[in-house]
């Protein structure tokens, strides 16, 4: 497949914008990104690779739209990033010498808990709450923690950071998605980095989704800044159960995908 056709490229465009302004609202749309990148022929690694380059576009654009509206101190988040940066770089490292399968059990679960938490407590991120833990700590662990999980396994990341944000620094869910961007953003272009080193990046593919990814999340940024909780929480509802029905589906041994598929085979 050529992927510098003309139709193949509006195709990608296309893709990239829709995921762009996902992506900044909620996260997961590498869901949308990666299938159509294998769709066009790339091998997984391509596809991993030209995929963080594009994502890099989106969560820039999403971060430099709340940093000039004033949500976001970029010097206040830089230690969160930093951390977050390295944790990806130790992730994508980690990934080279060991099998990121066993997260294929754990994630789902996770994810579902978070959905589950949002819709218990609806009014959980309206408003901002006390800190549970200060900067460095959160830094430290969250930030750490979860970029490292972006460079070594991924889905989900923006959404595990808001809601980091919200239950250990008592943000409101417009305020923990405009710092989840500036952070996401340090995490990509680390690993980024490991994957340009690799030489498996499509650029012409990566390049057009990526300035569609800019535009998007443009759009998607806005969104968030105008309607906060009220458009995020169905979003990060959504973007959870998403990411799990992706992994557990597209996983044949997954012990969740066996329960589902022997409690619905009566009806079939």
């Amino acid at each position: 497949m050529d992927l510098l056709s003309g139709d193949l490229l509006v195709i990608l465009f296309a893709v990239g914008l829709v995921a762009g302004f996902v992506d900044s609202i909620a996260g997961g749309g590498g869901l949308l990104t990666i299938p159509v990148l294998l769709w066009c022929g790339l091998t997984p690694a391509q596809a991993i690779a030209t995929n963080k380059l594009q994502s890099s576009f989106g969560s820039f654009s999403a971060a430099l739209r709340f940093v000039r509206s004033g949500e976001v101190d970029p010097r206040a988040v830089a230690p969160v990033a930093a951390c977050a940066a390295a944790g990806a770089v130790l992730g994508a490292l980690a990934l080279q010498v060991s099998d990121p399968e066993f997260l294929r059990d754990v994630i789902p679960l996770l994810l579902i808990g978070i959905a589950v938490y949002l819709l218990a407590f609806p009014t959980a991120g309206n408003l901002d709450q006390h800190r549970r833990i200060g900067d460095g700590t959160f830094a430290l662990t969250a930030g750490l923690g979860i970029g490292f999980y972006d460079g070594f396994f991924g889905p989900g990341t923006g959404t595990f950071l808001a809601i980091a944000f919200v239950t250990l620094q008592g943000f409101n869910l417009r305020k923990a998605t405009a710092h989840t961007k500036l952070v996401n953003f340090a995490s990509n272009i680390a690993s980024l980095l490991l994957f340009m080193a690799g030489g498996q990046i499509l650029w012409a593919a990566g390049l057009v989704m990526g300035v569609a990814q800019f535009i998007g999340a443009q759009a998607g940024a806005h969104m968030v800044m105008r309607d906060g909780a009220r458009l995020v929480r169905p979003m990060l509802v959504f973007a959870s159960l998403a990411i799990t029905a992706k992994l557990v589906w597209s996983d044949e041994g997954n012990w969740l995908r066996s329960v589902v598929l022997w409690a619905v085979s009566p009806l079939l």
